[in-house]
């Protein structure tokens, strides 16, 4: 028995070409901070009676699937396939001016199969690896906290780990910064380019695909995984300098455009391009406004928001990562 850290653990992704069928290799390795892989099952106990005091006989199990996890930075690369995930539809074209760069577009699937991924582990300590087949992701959490590396805790569910033998290899990927964010507001989607930029202490935003394990009879592992309703909600954080920044708006009940945008200028990919993730959400509406007082500290506000479909621009949310990848 081999005893360890985790440093020595690897995990990796694949898109899968044919749902729910596992892929032979991976098509990122991830640097992480955390992950787990943990296999779950639901058991039925049998408590009839046998003309004794004694509770129960035995235990069957009736279900069998994984839980993964996953804190990383946000990368220009490989944190996308995990967007396509929880999206659903990726578009891919040359970024403007360039031979080599590309923007993928990355939008909501109006369906209830999002694309699935395999996950990969590699446990050098175990002496085991493993691969998930039917990975889909549950939900996604990014966060954007000043003095840190832009960070997204990733929860997926997928079939039991079947065993694999693995060859970790990873490379370096361009990662982001606080001060690499552009928070914008405006009325619409449209007036956002031009739109300044609003400064704010620190950001959360949650992508919930509220997943439900398709079971069936005849078969213990959930034959798939179904996203349901699509929601986006977050939090920020801003100093407090005036009623207009924030407040006015929110108790109004007025709708705003929102754009986060990370965009790497420290790095320059092809011609003059940078590494970017741009997400765009068309309908937000603020809520529960707290601006706690204390005597010895700045003011600060928090506030609540939720994204919405906006039925005029046929959409809730609009992102575009901008990498050296032709495709996803």
């Amino acid at each position: 028995m081999s005893k360890g850290i985790g440093r020595k653990l690897s995990v990796g992704f694949s898109k899968e070409a044919v749902r729910g069928t596992a892929e032979s290799s991976t098509t990122f390795w991830v640097p992480f901070e955390e992950v787990s892989a943990d296999e779950k099952d639901e058991r039925v106990t049998d408590e009839q009676s046998y003309g004794v005091q004694e509770d129960s006989t035995s235990q069957s199990i009736v279900k069998q699937w994984a839980e993964i996890q996953l804190k990383s930075h946000v990368s220009d690369s490989s944190f996308p396939l995990l967007l396509v995930s929880a999206l659903g539809t990726v578009n891919s074209a040359l970024h403007a001016g360039e031979t080599s760069v590309y923007d993928h577009t990355i939008t909501v699937a109006q369906t209830s199969q999002h694309q699935s991924l395999t996950t990969f582990l590699d446990d050098p300590l175990a002496s085991a690896d493993y691969k998930y087949a039917l990975s889909v992701v549950e939900s996604l959490e990014l966060n954007y906290e000043a003095g840190k590396f832009i960070e997204y805790s990733a929860k997926l569910r997928a079939k039991k780990g079947a065993a694999a033998t693995l060859t970790p290899s990873l490379t370096a990927e361009n990662l982001f910064l606080p001060q690499h964010l552009t928070f914008k507001l405006a009325t619409n989607q449209a007036g956002l380019a031009a739109a300044p930029a609003t400064i704010i202490k620190g950001l959360k935003l949650k992508i919930n695909e509220n997943i439900e394990d398709d079971e069936v009879l005849g078969s213990m592992t959930p034959v798939d995984f179904l996203n349901r309703k699509f929601t986006i909600e977050g939090k920020l954080e801003a100093i407090w300098q005036n009623e207009s920044d924030f407040k006015t708006f929110t108790l109004a009940g007025t709708q705003k455009a929102m754009r986060i945008d990370l965009k790497n200028t420290d790095i320059t990919i092809g011609t003059a391009a940078n590494p970017e993730i741009m997400i765009d959400l068309y309908k937000v509406m603020f809520h529960e406004l707290t601006r706690p007082i204390k005597i010895n500290d700045v003011i600060r506000q928090t506030l609540q928001f939720k994204a919405h479909y906006s039925i005029s621009d046929a959409k809730m949310v609009n992102i575009v990562a901008t990498n050296l990848k032709t495709s996803y």
